[in-house]
């Protein structure tokens, strides 16, 4: 059988790092094994050339891959644990790398955490699929013409976002392919829950990371068609009369624990303009309904109570924004978070004027359930600036909080009515031809606890989600290229 694959590995630990190189040479497809390493004097291992890098992902060790990339395919295999493929594995990467074409290929594969074994599914990769953090799996078989092709192309120097940017720029030429088997095992590290790792990507270190990312995926839109340049349409805030400036709305189920928190940050508030709270109680059985009913006496406060059973987060907020009593503003709050101040509001509806804007993106503070700051701590989106933030939007997995629209242009677009994702699905589309402001004072407190909606999500429902924001980032992508054709 002939040699068809090279491999270029992290180097590790040297004993798993040893048995990783056992595994790969059991292979007949195997020519080569290289070593990444930031160490030049790290041990030789038997049957491996040692690579050494300057940095382990930036576009130099790319540039130095593809000068040995001279067999068919490349595996790159991007972390430092132990990997055990599955059998005939690498005869399975490379017939259906032979039989579609693909630029790159990779698998579902098996983890071991905690000396458990489980499946780890991963979704197909689509044209929205843009995130940098997208989860292809620690194994990536490259098509080496496709890798050479893209390192060519490479016409700037990244310290981190080089593999980033190969990625983008296969995908540009070829398709990437994903095979829904379990083709390896790789050993896991990271023990934290879901929600402990969905804010990495804004964690103040990781800032540098961040405006690489940045760069690359906007440099990808503009070679795709998709880039869009800082021009905006106007708003007229005149155009509709409101009895009512801003309206908070709530969707809330079965968050007895939490919505009196909440509706009392709002109550509180202290304006120059009239303003409502619009709850949308979406048949709660756990006694929040009765604490809603707590403040009847107040005018302000209107409780709707669907007689239709099949609204998402999306749909309690359609209901919202249409009802008579909403205000020119719609302002989000979440059932198990609260405004950190009595000028929230104040702040936010001053932004719309002063920043003749559509929607207004505040700063929010992590807490825990008793509102003690947690860990990263403040989080206010500053990648999002006026002259990249739409285009940057479609690389990130959101868009910050609160959230507040100018209701007229809301109620022509409406929310999906899904539970995950409608915001940013609204976000997208509004920044496609609108400005959005930014506040940059922290205005929210949320709080993560046990019933967080994405706390500890399973792989399946991470996949939906995952595959659900990359199919609104398809479908905005599209949206704008035919916008500029």
């Amino acid at each position: 059988m002939r040699q068809r694959i090279n491999c270029f590995i992290v180097y590790g630990e040297p004993e798993a790092t040893r048995e990783t190189v056992t595994h790969l040479n059991a292979s007949p497809l195997v020519q080569h094994i290289y070593l990444l390493t930031t160490n030049p004097d790290a041990e030789v291992i038997e049957h491996t050339i040692l690579l050494p890098v300057n940095g382990l992902w930036g576009t130099d060790t790319f540039r130095k891959i593809a000068g040995y990339a001279t067999t068919d395919y490349s595996l790159i295999y991007t972390q430092p644990e132990r990997l055990t493929p599955g059998m005939f594995a690498l005869e399975r990467f490379t017939a259906v790398a032979d039989d579609t074409d693909a630029g790159l290929v990779y698998s579902d594969y098996y983890e071991l955490k905690e000396e458990k074994l489980t499946t780890l599914p991963v979704i197909d990769y689509q044209w929205g699929s843009l995130r940098d953090d997208f989860n292809f799996g620690p194994v990536l078989f490259y098509r080496s013409k496709a890798l050479l092709e893209a390192v060519e192309t490479m016409d700037k120097g990244y310290q981190y976002a080089g593999l980033y940017d190969l990625r983008l720029k296969v995908s540009q030429q070829h398709q990437l392919v994903h095979i829904n088997e379990y083709l390896y095992t790789k050993i896991e590290t990271d023990t934290r829950r879901s929600g402990e790792k969905l804010f990495d990507y804004v964690d103040p270190k990781n800032r540098n990371v961040q405006l690489e990312m940045e760069e690359v995926c906007t440099d990808h839109l503009k070679r795709i068609g998709g880039y869009l340049p800082p021009h905006f349409k106007k708003i007229d805030f005149d155009t509709e009369q409101f009895e009512t400036e801003a309206s908070v709305i709530i969707p809330v189920r079965n968050r007895a624990r939490t919505i009196d928190d909440a509706i009392r940050s709002v109550l509180r508030q202290k304006t120059s303009f009239p303003f409502n709270l619009i709850i949308i109680d979406n048949h709660s059985t756990d006694g929040t309904t009765e604490i809603i009913e707590r403040y009847k006496e107040d005018i302000r406060l209107i409780h709707i109570r669907p007689e239709r059973n099949d609204l998402g987060i999306g749909g309690c907020w359609n209901m919202g924004v249409h009802h008579p009593a909403c205000g020119k503003f719609a302002i989000q709050l979440d059932s198990d978070d609260v405004y950190s101040g009595d000028d929230t509001l104040q702040q936010i509806v001053d932004a719309f004027y002063d920043q003749q804007c559509a929607m207004v993106v505040g700063t929010y503070k992590m807490t825990n359930f008793e509102m003690e700051t947690i860990p990263p701590g403040v989080i206010d989106h500053r990648e999002w600036t006026p002259e990249n933030g739409r285009n940057n939007a479609l690389r990130i997995n959101g868009l910050g909080a609160p959230r507040a629209f100018y209701t007229p242009l809301l109620r022509q677009i409406n929310l999906p009515n899904t539970s995950y994702g409608e915001d940013y699905a609204l976000g997208l589309r509004i920044s496609r031809e609108y400005q959005i402001g930014r506040i940059y004072n922290v205005l929210y407190l949320c709080r993560r606890w046990e019933d967080n909606s994405d706390a500890s999500l399973d792989i399946v429902k991470m996949n939906r989600y995952n595959t659900y924001k990359d199919r609104i980032r398809t479908w905005e992508l599209q949206a704008r290229q035919k916008k500029n054709r």
